[in-house]
């Protein structure tokens, strides 16, 4: 006898649903299709397709329930992204990637702000939250257009740094707003307080349990290879409630304990990516379904021209001046700027945002989800469906690197043999000599050696040159990355190899 509960047709209606998004959204995006729509866009859609005001198929009356599963969704989606941010990135872009995540988010919050103030009917608090909720682009809607659009390395770099880490200074932004909604934060003393101890108390336990997972992660040998992202999880977990608990930013902390974790655990690495990779992925097909379920379509044309509005303020105004400022001084282009500017788009973050007002009691809470729900949908409509076209006709776009599915078939995980990605920089001492010149650390060889659009299989007459990307394989030891990183300063080395002598023989690889 089968035992039948009633969750069973909510489970095989959920499943139903997830797999028609899923299987929908891959046909629309994949390459080649004739009208490429976001994914995100036909998740929300699907949503309010069968919500209460569609076909009525599932009703969804609970905001704070949404609001509790969209946090704990959008610690999956940070937490991927700080194992996703490459050392490579920060090194590449780390100055205008965090000032865009940092400054960039409250620039664009209170230029949207201050539009909203003067362009609608609304008082300075509404404005603000409007402004902070949809501040943050959506790491998950940008990731996932990044893998279809054939951008440049740096810029790629920026965009992949700031969506990772620019959602904690939204959430701080409106959590503040609603505490000085609330009366427990005012003045300026109140906000840099509050600020202070989110991001410094977010930052202290996420470096704190990163470092510590770093260390269990790279010494404890659990048997299982799916038990390491499970540990890997967990942390992040940890990271978070410890940092709510203590009064701190757990957004913050999660970003911070994946970025170490991804950065300087190189055993396990792939699992664990990959893991991480596709939870995030379900919680974003997820929180989008939840979020279409939500809103009642038949109140958008209500807020139709406000939102538009607000879309135009923010699109085309406080996102090109943050983009602006925060880039002075980087050495990027203005062509470069403007695919930057326009690839930010929003998505589940500033709608999980807009249900703090909602379930606050804020009043009007109701309008702003309205409105942030619609500037989402033109976000993700408008600059999601012709980011392609814009990058092709700026003349920025950059095919695939050559060298990553050799990064991606390497079978590192099952061996003692870590596979090292080094960008040879103007300033390193390997640039203009032969590896026969410079040797090689000990226990490491060059594989590869990656030059614009091909890959090159070296020999020691192999000239290394400024901009190549070195792949080197090496024994996984705690060491390796010190000593690669010496031999490319052209140190001395323990290994014999020295400083070669000026002048150089020989031709060019």
């Amino acid at each position: 006898m089968e035992v039948v509960l009633r969750v069973d047709p909510l489970v095989l209606l959920g499943a139903a649903l997830l797999f028609g998004a899923v299987l929908t959204a891959a046909l629309a995006a994949r390459p080649g299709s004739r009208f490429r729509v976001p994914g995100a866009l036909l998740f929300l859609g699907i949503g309010m397709l069968v919500g209460d005001d569609g076909l009525g198929l599932v009703s969804v009356d609970d905001a704070e329930l949404v609001r509790d599963i969209g946090v704990v969704a959008l610690l999956f989606i940070l937490f991927e992204g700080g194992l996703t941010t490459k050392p490579t990135d920060l090194r590449l872009a780390a100055v205008p990637g965090i000032l865009l995540a940092t400054v960039g988010v409250v620039v664009t919050a209170g230029v949207t702000a201050a539009g909203v103030w003067l362009v609608l009917p609304v008082d300075l608090v509404t404005a603000g939250l409007i402004g902070a909720v949809v501040a943050s682009t959506d790491a998950a809607a940008v990731f996932s257009m990044m893998r279809t659009t054939p951008l440049p390395r740096r810029v790629s770099a920026i965009l992949r740094i700031e969506s990772g880490a620019n959602d904690p200074i939204a959430v701080m932004l409106t959590v503040g707003l609603l505490a000085t909604f609330d009366g427990a934060a005012s003045g300026v003393g109140g906000w840099a307080t509050f600020a202070a101890v989110q991001l410094v108390g977010g930052l202290v336990v996420g470096g704190a349990l990163g470092a510590a997972a770093v260390w269990l992660l790279r010494r404890v040998h659990l048997g299982v290879d799916g038990l390491y992202p499970v540990l890997a999880a967990s942390v992040g977990g940890i990271a978070y409630g410890l940092a709510a608990l203590l009064g701190a930013s757990g957004f913050v902390a999660v970003y911070v304990a994946g970025l170490a974790i991804g950065s300087f655990v190189p055993r396990r690495r792939r699992s664990i990516l990959g893991f991480h990779e596709a939870l995030a992925n379900a919680a974003e097909v997820g929180l989008f379904l939840l979020l279409g379920l939500l809103v009642f379509p038949s109140r958008l044309p209500g807020v139709a021209l406000s939102a538009l509005a607000v879309a135009g303020i923010l699109i085309l105004v406080a996102r090109p001046v943050a983009v602006f400022l925060c880039s002075l001084g980087s050495r990027v282009g203005w062509r470069e700027q403007g695919v930057i500017g326009w690839a930010g788009l929003r998505g589940a973050v500033p709608i999980v945002l807009a249900t703090f007002p909602f379930t606050a009691g804020v009043p009007g809470g109701d309008a702003i989800f309205d409105v942030v729900f619609f500037v989402v949908l033109v976000s993700v409509l408008l600059q999601g469906t012709t980011l392609l076209p814009l990058v092709r006709r700026l003349g920025v776009d950059e095919p695939r690197a050559a060298w990553a599915p050799v990064a991606e078939a390497l079978p590192i995980d099952d061996v003692d043999v870590d596979l090292i990605e080094l960008v040879v920089s103007d300033d390193l001492r390997l640039v203009d000599r032969r590896l026969d010149e410079i040797g090689r650390p000990a226990r490491t060889l060059v594989a590869a050696v990656v030059r614009d659009d091909r890959v090159i299989i070296p020999t020691g007459e192999t000239r290394i040159r400024a901009g190549d990307v070195l792949l080197l394989t090496t024994q996984g030891e705690d060491d390796a990355l010190v000593r690669i990183t010496r031999w490319a300063r052209g140190e001395d080395l323990d290994t014999g190899t020295r400083e070669p002598p000026d002048g150089h023989a020989g031709r060019d690889r």
